[in-house]
């Protein structure tokens, strides 16, 4: 009960130019860092042919997503590294760091010399660079949605959850958009597969001077804050009476805890495979099926990623109205029952309009459905854990959701059968979050509880 009023009376002494600080950090940092994923997914057909050739073109695309997929397995690892910190030393630090080195990673792609200059030593050196960027991106999401959700009050969490996950997102991708249209533009035809692809890796670096610039001055995590006196306190008597204290991780994965994040899967699983298969494969899908210049592809896909702002910050705030485990179950069946509808007409779509309305309902949809799970993942632990565990919680999740394009790649022998394709496998994953959404308790207003 005292960990309770601390983190009220914490919450209340807060001003609103330090919660907004917060709310746009939070929202920057995701948007950074979806951002610096991006910009491989607007290359991806060019990056398949200069690091992954191959006679078949979609073999090629796989292989692109498979290295997508190989940055999304090492995130939980990030999670971990930078969750522990998080939890242990504060948000901000951690924040800072992951940022950089997600920016940092991205830039060095751009350096990378390809198949025809090196040979096999391309794609080995690609692979490594995606192994250390997963690293950061774990970090980023460890570390960002805490201070947010931990600052601002009741009423609003749903909302930041929403404008953080979904929106830092559509905020990533509308970013790369612009960055592929204005390097589509400088570079244009042939040229751009000389150079526009490595100038839009190189946007990495504008990533890391803007996130040090806004994180610089932001201030800790009022709830984080007001238990880490008491922590550190706790700390000094458990080493005074000989005893040795607990770290994140090893409580994370307690007998307590474990059916916790067992269970949160479900939700970050098929969230996380609906996101990478819609908003994440989009790109692709208009150049390798719809055949959309590049200029009409990007503004699609600007438009796409602010619908997908508007519907993840009501989807997120609907979770307060109603409830998250009510808000999971009715955008489930929204998924279940929408997207292979939406695919199959994005496919059939003979006007840049039609298109660019299908692409905006699924890019929207993909994004809302896992809307509120970072504030219900945020209400699943306390504060002592809690950047362990959503972190984990989610990139556990997203890191199986994040293999989803490349199994569709692989399946779909022609682009003649992506559509079927993605929509067969957004059923599945759609069962699978309403397999959780059923499943889960109802946490709304738990943020508060520490054990």
């Amino acid at each position: 009960m005292d960990d309770v009023l601390r983190e009220a009376t914490a919450l209340r002494q807060v001003g609103n130019k330090q919660v907004l600080a917060a709310v746009i950090a939070s929202c920057l940092g995701w948007a950074l860092d979806l951002f610096d994923l991006f910009v491989i997914l607007f290359v991806a057909p060019i990056v398949g042919r200069l690091f992954f050739p191959s006679t078949n073109a979609m073999l090629s695309l796989a292989a692109v997503y498979a290295s997508f997929a190989v940055t999304l397995l090492m995130r939980p690892l990030g999670s971990a590294i930078f969750g522990s910190v998080a939890d242990r030393y504060g948000r901000k630090r951690a924040m800072i760091v992951a940022v950089v080195g997600v920016g940092l990673a991205t830039a060095s792609f751009g350096l990378l010399p390809t198949v025809p200059q090196v040979g096999v030593a391309a794609p080995i050196m690609f692979l490594i660079l995606r192994l250390v960027q997963g690293i950061f991106v774990g970090g980023v999401v460890a570390s960002t949605h805490t201070i947010g959700t931990e600052t601002v009050e009741f009423k609003y969490r749903g909302a930041v959850s929403g404008l953080v996950g979904g929106g830092g997102a559509g905020i990533g991708a509308l970013l790369a958009s612009i960055v592929y249209l204005a390097t589509s533009a400088a570079f244009p035809g042939s040229a751009f597969e000389v150079w526009g692809w490595r100038c839009m890796f190189f946007a990495g670096i504008v990533s890391s001077a803007l996130g040090v610039f806004v994180f610089k001055s932001l201030e800790e995590s009022p709830v984080w804050a007001a238990v880490a006196e008491q922590k550190r306190r706790a700390a000094a008597a458990r080493k005074a009476a000989g005893e040795r204290a607990r770290s994140p991780l090893s409580l994370l994965f307690s007998k307590k805890y474990r059916s916790v994040l067992l269970v949160n899967l479900l939700l970050t699983i098929g969230g996380g495979s609906g996101y990478y298969l819609t908003s994440g494969y989009l790109p692709t899908f208009l150049k390798v099926v719809n055949h959309t210049p590049n200029g009409a592809a990007g503004l699609i896909l600007m438009i796409s990623s602010l619908a997908v702002l508007v519907a993840s910050v009501a989807a997120g705030h609907l979770s307060t109205l109603i409830g998250r485990k009510r808000a999971f179950i009715w955008l489930g069946i929204a998924r279940l029952v929408c997207f292979p509808l939406l695919y199959v007409a994005l496919a059939r779509a003979d006007s840049i309009a039609s298109v660019g309305f299908y692409a905006a309902l699924l890019s929207a949809l993909g994004s809302a459905g896992y809307a509120p799970v970072l504030i219900f993942l945020n209400e699943r632990f306390p504060t002592s854990i809690r950047a362990s565990g959503t972190g984990l919680s989610w990139n556990i999740g997203f890191a199986i959701g994040g293999i989803m394009p490349t199994v569709v790649s692989m399946l779909a022998h022609t682009p003649r059968e992506l559509p079927s394709v993605l929509a067969g496998a957004l059923v599945l994953v759609s069962i699978v979050f309403l397999v959780g959404a059923f499943v889960v308790p109802e946490t709304l207003g738990r943020l508060p509880e520490d054990a």
